[in-house]
């Protein structure tokens, strides 16, 4: 039975730049997949740290993207543009898109969606695309991760550090994290990181260096800048690599340049969200291929660290604001 869709739907709006409050319930025209695109009956849409930039002010949707807030979702196809080949109408998809996800409905293309790995209900779903997409660029693309390299993620127990600790260690990588309480340090190792650092009891220089026997880390994940990157150019290998994929502590840093060039170091960076959809297409069919079998096996997963309403969508925000979540935050939309 064919659904029939609303002309109008619920979506979250900013409704001015600032604190989580400023996130409310509005009514929007129910978009129009064009071209190559799918319409997504929206079950749950996954809340990231660019969500909160974004109602802050600090980052503006890319031109022809929604304005509403989201980044991942996931969903049921309910309608499709002309040529659109690979989804059928009722098929169960997560997708990144560039906007739209804080809303009953939201069309992506087809090449960034992906089916709902087997066994994994809509919430699961929803945690996945953003930070899989994310950290499958930075660390296995971009950054070049090998089996049995040393890779150092900072922030291991958000979105992205349980990601990349998972994937890292089912790729044959030793995996140093670090977080900022015992129990968020604890939760890492769980999810198999060999060290885990506190890093506000201990300095995560001198661990790496001693977890390695002096060599340091071959990759390093970074989102918090400032201060961080010359403790990075320490804490690395010869000829390692830093990824820069948030700065969290300021993006203008004062550093010994010349590190770089000693200890012959790789400094490479990138967003996400305003790459063209080609460039997501191409990771979408390199996780499909290489991480979709371990999704499916339960050797990876995302960890869920709690589940709002779509109404309160604010509350998810101060959530990931006060910095005690472990893992993802998801906003149930059905």
């Amino acid at each position: 039975m064919v659904e029939t869709i609303p002309t109008t739907m619920t979506a979250i709006e900013i409704t001015e730049p600032g604190g989580p409050l400023v996130l409310k319930p509005g009514k929007r025209g129910v978009p129009e997949p064009k071209a190559g695109e799918l319409l997504i009956k929206v079950r749950a849409a996954g809340v990231n740290r660019p969500d909160v930039l974004q109602r802050l002010g600090h980052y503006p949707p890319p031109a022809g993207a929604s304005d509403i807030p989201g980044l991942e979702i996931a969903g049921d196809v309910v309608a499709a543009g002309e040529d659109v080949t690979r989804f059928r109408i009722g098929e169960r998809v997560a997708a990144l898109v560039a906007g739209g996800g804080y809303a009953q409905y939201c069309v992506v293309h087809e090449t960034n969606a992906l089916p709902i790995p087997a066994g994994y209900g809509f919430i699961e779903a929803a945690a996945i695309p953003e930070t899989y997409f994310t950290v499958w660029h930075n660390v296995f693309q971009r950054g070049g991760l090998n089996r049995g390299e040393t890779f150092l993620v900072h922030g291991g127990s958000s979105g992205i550090g349980t990601t990349a600790i998972q994937l890292a260690k089912a790729f044959g990588a030793t995996v140093i994290t670090t977080a900022g309480s015992d129990e968020k340090c604890d939760a890492c190792q769980k999810l198999g990181a060999d060290r885990a650092i506190n890093y506000r009891e201990e300095d995560f220089v001198g661990a790496v260096k001693e977890a390695t026997d002096g060599k340091g880390a071959d990759l390093i994940l970074d989102m918090v800048g400032g201060d961080y990157t010359a403790r990075n150019y320490d804490a690395a290998a010869l000829d390692g690599r830093i990824v820069q994929i948030a700065v969290l502590n300021g993006a203008k840093v004062t550093t010994d340049i010349s590190k770089l060039m000693v200890k012959r170091l790789t400094h490479t960076g990138s967003t996400l969200r305003n790459r063209p959809v080609e460039f997501k297409a191409e990771i979408a069919r390199e996780l499909e291929l290489k991480v979709w079998p371990l999704l499916v096996e339960r050797r990876v997963a995302p960890v869920i660290d709690m589940i709002y309403p779509l109404h309160e969508a604010w509350r998810a925000h101060e959530r990931i604001e006060d910095g005690n979540h472990i893992g993802k935050i998801v906003l149930d939309v059905s």
